[in-house]
């Protein structure tokens, strides 16, 4: 082929080193999924991220690939029947928040994120805070984490950022050098190293920490008017949060103190409680805003967006058995009610399929027949078969016949929807492309500022505990995302690098710069013991 061919016939410039998907195909944008338009919605064409988000569900057996470490807890939740001073009702119709007083049941999972099935709940991390609502309605689940925000804002990015967050494949060892590694290079997780590497890393304990939904939702009234909305749990037993040091000390004396800690708070009474409130703003995309109300990696700013209280939680009930109510919980971001509805989060909608996909895979085809995760209210289903099924959803008087739908015979039939379908319109381009909008540093610098003294000097020793030990490149990729956020941030951080010691190894749990003196240490205080 003579090279004027081959220009006009080549697509793509593929190497030896060139990322591809398991059927071969060159990947030419690993960091955007295809939407419409830059901000969303997402198309379900989307190929490569199905085949990277699914496979990458399917990773690891039989534990959870993130949150495997959990506790839980059941109670209920008691809606004000208000958003502020207006009736729920003008901004929703899901019955959940309708008649105030009302009780809903719940069940709750905290948990930690990147480390495995027995890891220590001292570790920096951010942490899981998943509600499972079993509704009049059926069930809602309200999945997000302690942290108001997230490290990236594409589901095409969850694999590698957990991957780089992991455990190396080779050392079975955490390493900060992956993280920093991914996080300089994805600058819009700034905001969220700032949090993680700050004192908020290491909550107190489950009860006296914060819980987010993270993503924008939406709700949407009888009148199929639709606003977006932020969900935060605020606990009333205050909030407490750990330095380094002192979760050391704590992982020394009881590596589960934070499961121990739930579990004896109720045992003896003393429920913890959680005010959910909710931030509101109308559904467009807000150009007056220097940032886009979809990117999870932004707090919408409360002076502007004020948190209106609509009800509380309350736990009151330990789990009887770990295994069938914690372990087997099972949690999607999909599992909505009439009333609340997606917005066109582009992360939401990649965790949408991804967490659903990844209880089928964990639990099995019907893990919506396990009693933790079954709805509390009648459940009628064509569905049929799968491993350990456990009942047929059939309906009383249902012909057993008919397990399809529309039919004449007897079979079920669709409800008649009451509230006016909310219609969006979506107009764009089909691309792959980072939201236009995404100051990766503003809100950083903001939040850094808002750090007590302390905060700040917990922030910058465990930031630069673990950078001293990476490769130049990063350090330097850091220092401009820090001096860029804010001016005392940048210098402070470029100066704490300068003068650390260039001595040791990044396989250290995060913030333990340290750690690396352990095995040693083991070694010499030792003692010696003769053979039986």
């Amino acid at each position: 082929m003579s090279e004027k061919e081959k220009s006009t016939s080549q697509t793509n410039i593929e190497n030896d080193n060139t990322l591809t998907t398991r059927q071969g195909h060159p990947v030419t944008n690993n960091q955007n999924i295809r939407t419409v338009s830059n901000r969303g919605p997402a198309t379900l064409e989307n190929y490569d991220f199905i085949e990277k988000i699914s496979h990458f569900d399917r990773e690891k057996i039989p534990e959870r690939i993130v949150h495997a470490r959990g506790a839980g807890a059941h109670g209920y939740f008691e809606t004000y029947g208000t958003v502020g001073n207006d009736p729920v009702s003008k901004y929703t119709r899901a019955k959940v928040f309708q008649d105030k007083g009302k009780q809903t049941p719940v069940f709750v999972r905290f948990s930690t994120v990147v480390h495995g099935n027995h890891s220590p709940e001292t570790v920096r991390d951010p942490r899981g805070f998943a509600v499972k609502f079993y509704t009049e309605d059926g069930n809602w689940d309200l999945v997000g984490n302690n942290i108001k925000i997230f490290f990236i804002r594409d589901a095409m990015k969850f694999p590698d950022m957990i991957h780089a967050f992991r455990p190396d494949p080779v050392t079975n060892i955490q390493d900060s050098e992956r993280f920093f590694d991914f996080c300089s290079s994805s600058p819009e997780s700034f905001h969220m190293v700032t949090f993680i590497y700050s004192p908020w890393g290491i909550p107190a304990n489950y009860r006296m920490m914060q819980g987010s939904g993270v993503n924008t939702y939406k709700w949407v009234n009888q009148d199929g008017e639709a606003v977006l909305v932020k969900y935060h749990w605020e606990p009333k037993q205050g909030i407490k949060n750990l330095t380094t040091k002192e979760a050391a000390e704590i992982q020394g004396e009881n590596f589960n103190h934070a499961t121990q800690d739930l579990y004896d708070a109720i045992e003896k009474g003393d429920y913890p409680e959680w005010e959910l409130l909710v931030q509101i703003m109308s559904d467009d995309d807000h150009p007056e805003l220097d940032f886009d109300p979809l990117d999870d990696t932004k707090l919408w700013p409360e002076d502007k967006f004020p948190w209106l209280p609509v009800g509380k939680m309350v736990l009151n009930k330990n789990p009887e058995n770990y295994f069938t109510e914690v372990e087997q919980a099972s949690f999607g971001t999909g599992v909505l009610v009439d009333g609340l509805d997606f917005s066109d989060d582009k992360m939401l909608q990649g965790r949408t399929f991804s967490y659903s996909d990844t209880q089928r895979y964990r639990v099995g085809a019907n893990y919506l027949q396990v009693p933790i995760n079954a709805a509390k209210k009648r459940v009628a289903t064509n569905q049929e078969g799968g491993q350990l099924r456990q009942q047929n959803d059939k309906a009383p008087g249902q012909n057993p016949h008919v397990n399809y739908e529309p039919s004449v015979l007897g079979g079920l039939e669709e409800a008649k929807q009451t509230g006016k379908e909310y219609t969006p319109f979506v107009e764009g381009n089909l691309v792959r492309e980072s939201i236009d909008r995404n100051d990766n540093t503003k809100q950083a610098g903001e939040t850094f500022r808002q750090f007590d003294d302390w905060e700040k000097d917990e922030l910058l020793s465990n930031m630069i505990g673990d950078l001293s030990t990476c490769d130049k490149r990063i350090q330097d990729k850091m220092i401009a995302l820090a001096e860029e956020a804010d001016e005392e941030y940048g210098r402070r951080l470029r100066e704490g690098l300068k003068q650390a010691k260039k001595h040791g190894t990044s396989q250290n749990p995060l913030g333990a710069s340290d750690a690396e003196q352990a095995p040693k240490h083991a070694e010499e205080l030792g003692h010696d013991a003769d053979p039986y």
